[in-house]
């Protein structure tokens, strides 16, 4: 049989965009702001993970150019040879700090940096219980592994413990991992039951708060400072790529632990190292969240005033999260066809958000994801309302949405 022969056969692709409701790969022509300039048209952007809205901030984009400057376009090289410059330290040595841990190393990517923590830790000789949701990079980062890999279910304690319990005596190392607040829905992870859990059965625990710094605690420090539990969790990822408004990730942790995966971590290895640019606007992006914690707070009101006024509009349905303050909050849509539908027809009034649709979710329990930004004015808030109210309205006995909207 022809490799190929499945690539030749793909359709979906073409089936959506004949019936006009294709989705993806909308070119923008503006900055990533609150409101942007996407194939032509103005369109209001619920669809960011730009938390903070530091993007187009001039003083990010600033740090950025002055790098360049200073160090050129790239690095050429791998961290681990002629790779590392001294700004990659000092964004190490200052996420440290922040995160109050003894040490961090950073990644070129965010998804890099689940692949080569979980790789580095684990082998085939442990087990790694993961939460059924956690993020792709999770989930591909235990297959690098070779750890026997068992998902528990999402948020389910009950299910961990008997997990835990069937591992633990088997002499074997037990890493429990979960996202700090899930990236589709909204949620936050139940990390005092983690750490009562890791505590008693005597696992490690990573949390990935790609969505939780800047998102969550006093500080913007995260799901552990939301829980007073910073002292409680072993290692904490992190990703540049939103609230710090670059590219990247990182990972903090106990010195011997972080250094184990420095040297030991292939992606990390054989990787070239963060471009100047974006190690310098994520070092601004992070001085500006300590330094401005009102867009954390700000942050919090836009999404209880987002999720009150959305779940009052007559024909929107909302994915209970469990939480007021964490700024994705997921609008249930039934089916792949309803879901692309309201998609697009938002997009045409001047809203853009992003479908969520399997292997994400069940086949008939599609979403639209929205996320929101420090910076969004009530203003451009209360218009996107005004159009979402109206085109679910409309939508609601539309054929392609027949049965899924109330």
């Amino acid at each position: 049989m022809d490799l190929f022969k499945k690539c030749y056969e793909y359709t979906r692709v073409k089936e959506a965009k004949a019936m006009g409701i294709y989705p993806y790969f909308h070119a923008l022509s503006s900055a990533p702001d609150n409101i942007v300039t996407m194939e032509g048209g103005r369109k209001i952007m619920l669809g960011s993970n730009n938390y903070l809205g530091l993007t187009s901030d001039p003083r990010v984009k600033a740090a950025a150019i002055e790098a360049v400057e200073k160090y050129g376009s790239g690095c050429s090289g791998s961290r681990f040879l002629n790779g590392t410059l001294d700004i990659h330290l000092e964004l190490e040595a200052a996420l440290a700090k922040f995160l109050n841990k003894e040490d961090c190393i950073i990644f070129s990517t965010g998804f890099q940096s689940n692949l080569a923590i979980i790789s580095a830790v684990t082998d085939r000789n442990d087990v790694i219980l993961s939460d059924a949701m956690n993020h792709a990079s999770i989930i591909d980062g235990t297959r690098l592994s070779f750890a026997k890999t068992i998902k528990y279910k999402h948020n389910d304690m009950e299910d961990l413990e008997r997990l835990l319990d069937r591992y633990a005596n088997e002499g074997k190392g037990i890493l429990i991992v979960t996202d700090g607040v899930f990236s589709m829905e909204g949620e936050i992870c139940d990390l005092p039951g983690l750490v009562r859990l890791k505590k008693k059965y005597n696992a490690r625990l990573l949390l990935d708060d790609a969505h939780s710094i800047g998102v969550l605690g006093e500080r913007g420090r995260g799901t552990a400072e939301y829980f007073g539990l910073e002292d409680d969790v072993d290692l904490i990822m992190n990703t540049f790529s939103k609230t710090l408004a670059s590219l990247g990730g990182c990972v903090v942790g106990e010195a011997p632990v972080v250094d184990y995966i420095r040297h030991t971590a292939r992606p990390f290895i054989f990787s070239a190292s963060i471009p100047p640019a974006q190690v310098a606007a994520a070092h601004k992006s992070l001085d500006i969240l300590i330094e401005e914690p009102w867009r954390t707070k700000r942050l919090h009101e836009i999404a209880t005033y987002m999720r009150e006024r959305l779940a009052a509009l007559p024909h929107v349905t909302l994915h209970d999260s469990g939480n007021t303050i964490v700024p994705i909050i997921p609008v249930k849509t039934g089916t792949v066809v309803c879901t692309l539908k309201v998609a697009k027809e938002l997009f045409n009034a001047g809203v853009y958000v992003n479908p969520v649709m399997p292997p994400a979710v069940a086949e008939d329990d599609c979403m639209l994801r929205m996320s929101f930004t420090a910076t969004h004015t009530n203003e451009q808030l209360d218009e996107a309302l005004e159009i979402i109210g109206r085109k679910f309205a409309e939508l609601t006995n539309d054929p392609f949405c027949e049965g899924c909207l109330p």
